[in-house]
């Protein structure tokens, strides 16, 4: 089983070049999956689905 989340990568802090300090961020969750395969294609899907923004909010998984 894998849950799928998505979470950004930077934090916002102006004393930063572009405004963006490196940071992973919180996950939500977006959905559980029984394979690895599943998973991967709720990300692709999810990610073109949704602008990843400044702080680069996009989709992964792990094992659950």
């Amino acid at each position: 089983m894998y849950e799928v989340f998505h979470r950004t990568w930077w934090k916002s802090n102006p004393n930063w070049p572009n405004g963006r300090e490196p940071g992973v961020g919180e996950s939500f969750h977006i959905a559980y999956t029984k394979t690895e395969e599943e998973a991967q294609a709720m990300c692709k899907e999810w990610n073109s689905n949704h602008y990843p923004g400044l702080l680069s909010d996009k989709a992964e998984y792990w094992d659950a």
